[in-house]
Formats: structure tokens, C-alpha cells, sequence
């Protein structure tokens, strides 16, 4: 699409595209927080919608993750996995729509959305080390202060975790009893889950700074900020969830789309023939 094309949708950037969408999910989310919808068609209908912002970043996604080369290349694995993370949650978030409109079900866990969210983790997981090998984390290890990150980034996030995860948003039992063993295992994998992604994400990221280069700082960063707000949108969900507070629409989705539209345009800023700074 040609830069020149002003005046015309054709000629937005994707990326620009997907904030402009965003904003205009943040006026409708508004609304229902200031009419105070909890269990209305608003409510479920903005829970479909947001949830197709990370299905239209894993899409382009997977077309930069071609342009990279493929699967054959270590960017174009690490697009492609971080892309299919994105497809995986959204599914999750498709699947938990359907509950909402066709199930009557207003908070369905544990459901087959759980098995979806849960599968975007690893896939995150992988290609952030896929994205930290084209970034050129392994050189930080050679110094000591990349191998002292290597220690206490994982402990300070182990640490904080127990206390939101557990401690806060569990009342200090990370396992309910009587939940019955498919609740157990999704309410083991969340938190453990959560660890994982984040420890990794500030690990990888934070050795990998240096060498970013100026092309693709801000997608690479704009990816991190996304992993931290999902970490604190899974814990403010298991927070309201226990207090019975949460509604759909409620500020944990506003969270989630927060954290889900960032990790969207931080995936498809990763264009290797345009970068978001120059988009």
C-alpha cells in the first residue's frame, strides 16, 4: 500500500489500522462502564469483538513471518509462533463468546476456552527465545550483569507472583478444593503459566536490549509491554472471579484488550519491509 494514498483506509498502516481500532473499542467500552451494563448483548458482543483484534494481529503476523523466510529463518519463527500465540488466545476468546451467546454461560471456566488460552503461553514462550536469538540476547550472558538478570529477574517475578497470584487473588489457596480436577488443573497452569511467560519475556527482552538495533526497538518493546499487562489482566481476572466481581466489558477485558491489541501491533510492526517507526 502506498503512503500517498491519504484520505483512504488503504492508505493506513496495518499497525495504525489496529490503534485506530482500539480506540474506537476503548469509546464502546466506556459506554458500558458508565451505563453500568453487566449482563447485557453490549457486554457479550464487546467480548467477541475485542477478541478478533488478536486474530487479525496473528493473521498479518503470519504473512511477516513469510516475508521473513518462513519457519526456516529464526525471525521468521519467532513472528510465526508470537503470531500463533495470538490465533490461540483468540480462539479462547471466540470460544468463550459462544458460551456467552449460545451457552448462557456468563463466565464459562473452566471450557474449552481455557484449552486455547493456555496453548498461546508455550507458543509466546518459544518466540520470545526464537525473537531473543535474532536480538542477540545470548551476547548480554557473556557479562555479569546479563548473568545476574538471569538470576533474580525469574526470583523477583516468583516472588510477586505468589503474592498477586495467591496470596491476593486467591486469598492464599492456589488450589480450591472441591473444584474437581480439570478446575484444578486450569487453576495450577494459570499461575504457573503466568510465571513462565513473564520471567521469560523480562529475561529475554531485557538481555536483548542493546542490540535491538533502531528498525524494530519499538515493535520489540511495544511486545513487552503487552506480556506485562496480560500478566496483570490474568490476575486481576482470578482476583474478580474469586470476589465474584467479574462481568464481561468489566476493566479486566479492558486489560486484556490493552494487553492483546499491544501484542498485536508489536507483531505486526515486525514487517521486515516496513517498521512501525517508519509506518
Amino acid at each position: 500500500m502506498s503512503k500517498n494514498e491519504s484520505g483512504s483506509l488503504q492508505g493506513i498502516s496495518p499497525v495504525l489500522k489496529i490503534a485506530l481500532w482500539f480506540t474506537a473499542m476503548c469509546f464502546w467500552w466506556l459506554m458500558i462502564n458508565l451505563n453500568q451494563w453487566e449482563d447485557t448483548f453490549q457486554n457479550y458482543a464487546f467480548g467477541l469483538v475485542f477478541g478478533c483484534i488478536p486474530l487479525v494481529g496473528g493473521a498479518l503476523g503470519l504473512m511477516n513471518a513469510k516475508a521473513w523466510g518462513g519457519f526456516g529463518s529464526v525471525m521468521g519463527r519467532a513472528t510465526g509462533l508470537l503470531s500463533l500465540g495470538l490465533l490461540s488466545w483468540s480462539l479462547g476468546s471466540l470460544i468463550w463468546a459462544y458460551y456467552n451467546f449460545f451457552g448462557a454461560i456468563d463466565i464459562p471456566y473452566p471450557s474449552w476456552a481455557d484449552v486455547a488460552y493456555i496453548v498461546s503461553w508455550p507458543l509466546w514462550t518459544w518466540g520470545a527465545i526464537e525473537l531473543s536469538r535474532a536480538t542477540g540476547a545470548r551476547f548480554s550472558l557473556r557479562h555479569r550483569g546479563g548473568k545476574l538478570a538471569l538470576l533474580t529477574i525469574p526470583v523477583a517475578v516468583i516472588a510477586a507472583s505468589y503474592y498477586l497470584l495467591v496470596v491476593v487473588a486467591r486469598g492464599g489457596e492456589l488450589v480450591v478444593a472441591d473444584g474437581g480436577a480439570l478446575k484444578t488443573f486450569f487453576d495450577l497452569a494459570y499461575p504457573i503459566g503466568d510465571v513462565v511467560i513473564l520471567s521469560f519475556a523480562l529475561v529475554i527482552f531485557g538481555l536483548s536490549l542493546k542490540y535491538f538495533g533502531g528498525r524494530f526497538k519499538t515493535s520489540i518493546l511495544i511486545l513487552l509491554g503487552g506480556f506485562v499487562l496480560n500478566y496483570f489482566a490474568d490476575f486481576a481476572f482470578s482476583w474478580t472471579t474469586l470476589n465474584g466481581t467479574f462481568y464481561v466489558a468489566s476493566w479486566v477485558d479492558g486489560l486484556f484488550m490493552c494487553a492483546m491489541t499491544a501484542l498485536a501491533m508489536g507483531v505486526v510492526g515486525l514487517n521486515p519491509n516496513v517498521s512501525i517507526d517508519e509506518s
